[in-house]
């Protein structure tokens, strides 16, 4: 069979640091302009007025809800993000401090309110209560609760509730409740910081729309729909990747436009064909990043979503088409042999506000042995507030080579007015597939270490027979050097991240390192590094980090020559 190529390369404006130093300060300025509008009382009475009628559309959720959260908020306890907070069945979370900024911003997102409204009348009476105390302190327009990381999320939860509170609720309930949906889905439309959520605010702005009766409800989803074909081609790749490259986020973006769809619906709108295009696509690659284990693959800044939420995202979809090898326009390729499979990120990262959540990974593999996920990353996401380090090359399963990575975000005021972008990373990337009955190779080379004046191709091949993967990772030097000029010399390592259920043991040979995963069968990671470890890592679940551990593969690299470090992962007999 013919190889198949693919060739990505993206120039990055934002590597140059003085473009990105304008843009912060631009970024600044337009920021003030915009507090001091969104304050004023002139932009209150727009968001206000025209009255909304009332309710309208009840729009569905895919995403599965948690009663028995809910059971726990009506007993006093509210446990959001990795913290909790306990109030007793009528306390104020909104009057109280926060144990953390990830809580606050989970509170102020209302994330508690699905689980609430699902756990009966009584957790809808005291959903009410809770958005009343909300609204009672953060009602008026303030930089934090109205800003970009709490609106979106907030007005999907309210509009997606709206009908069941209304069933519990007083006639003043829930015009207060009816107001607040038009005022604040209004706001959503507006906003223009943080663009790379830009068409998941159009269509929640869109569905806010849908649940609010007659022309107000007519002329925000007018509105949101214009913004929503603005951006739709853009962030929903032909290959159903999302533009981020986070395959989490393209499952998320999923069950938006399928909430989407089915409140247009309800209002007696066709659904946009771009709509329709965007939920095919973004379901064939849900399928796609799905391994074997059941759970999707975590790169970008996205986690390993269980089977329970894929399962919820792909209800609609009746089996759908069998998901291809290769997402090029995303940038990853799957390999699958035997009981071995790989996906590996064959792709540039991200670059501007698409890279707020990007690593520095190149070339990056996650390994499934026989239903096992063995090989994986630190499976970074934003959740993990604070924690940008497990951005860096040395993160994930690839090459790292000194105390470096192959890329770094932002820090200081550029990521506080532009957020943490990934900057200086791999630009031009190819991966080069060739598919037989004996297996799949796998070539890819990346520039992301040419500051080091090095390029760094891995070879992988998948052997179907003998059921094992075999890698070659290898730095060579970007530009003729003398090789007799002064020497220097580089740590370099191949670092295979394991799954916290994941266990390895170096044998009696020092190099050999024996890999178990929950069903015991055992895998022989062989290689031919000079030195080999087994070191301390950690895994983030839900943003909460777990010990795991990784298998470090080390040598030596002169930029001026080169080095290569070979292994191989096979089935361990008996």
């Amino acid at each position: 069979m013919a190889g198949k190529r693919s060739v990505q390369a993206r120039s990055s404006p934002a590597s140059k640091r003085g473009g990105v130093l304008w843009r912060a300060i631009g970024a600044e300025l337009s920021g003030h302009v915009a507090r001091e509008w969104y304050g004023s009382g002139p932009h209150r009475l727009t968001l206000a007025f025209p009255r909304p009628e009332g309710l309208s559309a009840r729009p569905h959720d895919p995403r599965p809800a948690d009663p028995e959260r809910g059971r726990k908020i009506l007993s006093g306890l509210l446990a959001l993000d990795g913290g909790s907070l306990r109030l007793g069945p009528d306390g104020d979370p909104f009057d109280t401090a926060s144990p953390s900024r990830r809580f606050a911003v989970a509170l102020h997102r209302f994330d508690w309110l699905p689980d609430l409204a699902a756990a009966g009348s009584d957790g809808t009476r005291r959903a009410l209560r809770l958005i009343d105390d909300w609204r009672r302190v953060f009602g008026k327009w303030n930089a934090f609760s109205w800003g970009p990381d709490c609106l979106e999320r907030r007005v999907f939860h309210l509009a997606c509730a709206a009908k069941t509170l209304a069933a519990e609720g007083s006639d003043a309930e829930i015009a207060d409740l009816t107001l607040d949906i038009a005022r604040q889905g209004r706001h959503l439309a507006e906003l223009r910081s943080a663009p790379e959520r830009a068409l998941e605010r159009a269509a929640v702005a869109a569905i806010a729309g849908c649940v609010l009766a007659g022309k107000p409800g007519e002329a925000l989803i007018d509105k949101a729909l214009i913004a929503f074909a603005r951006h739709i081609d853009a962030m929903v790749l032909p290959d159903g990747g999302h533009a981020t490259r986070s395959p989490e986020a393209g499952v998320e973006l999923l069950f938006d436009l399928l909430t989407l769809d089915d409140a247009l619906g309800q209002r007696g709108r066709p659904s946009p064909e771009t709509l329709s295009r965007a939920i095919d696509r973004l379901s064939t690659a849900t399928r796609f990043f799905t391994l074997g284990d059941g759970h999707l693959a975590a790169f970008h800044g996205g986690e390993t979503v269980g089977p329970a939420r894929i399962a919820a995202a792909l209800a609609h979809d009746d089996g759908g088409p069998r998901p291809l090898n290769a997402a090029p326009h995303s940038g990853y390729h799957k390999m699958i042999g035997g009981s071995l499979e790989v996906i590996a990120d064959a792709g540039p990262p991200p670059v501007g506000p698409l890279s707020v959540h990007a690593c520095a990974q190149p070339a990056a593999i996650e390994i499934v042995c026989a239903k096992d996920r063995l090989i994986t990353s630190c499976g970074w996401s934003p959740e993990a507030a604070g924690a940008h380090a497990f951005r860096l090359s040395d993160a994930a399963s690839t090459v790292s080579v000194g105390d470096g990575s192959a890329g770094q975000p932002l820090s200081g005021f550029k990521a506080r007015t532009l957020g943490p972008w990934l900057v200086d990373g791999a630009t031009e990337v190819e991966a080069k597939r060739h598919d037989d009955v004996g297996g799949v190779w796998l070539d890819i080379v990346h520039d992301g270490w040419r500051h080091l004046g090095l390029t760094h191709a891995r070879r992988l091949f998948l052997d179907a027979v003998n059921d094992e993967l075999r890698g070659e990772d290898s730095l060579t030097p970007r530009d003729a050097a003398d090789p007799n000029g002064p020497r220097r010399y580089l740590p370099f390592a191949v670092r295979f991240h394991l799954h916290p259920d994941a266990r390895a043991s170096i044998a009696r040979d020092g190099k050999s390192v024996l890999i178990r995963g929950p069903n015991t069968i055992g895998w022989w990671l062989r290689n031919d590094a000079v030195d080999v470890e087994i070191a301390p890592s950690a895994h983030f679940d839900h943003g909460l980090a777990r010990k795991a551990g990784q298998i470090v593969l080390k040598s030596q690299v002169r930029p001026e020559v080169g080095a290569k470090i070979r292994w191989k992962l096979t089935r361990a007999e008996g």
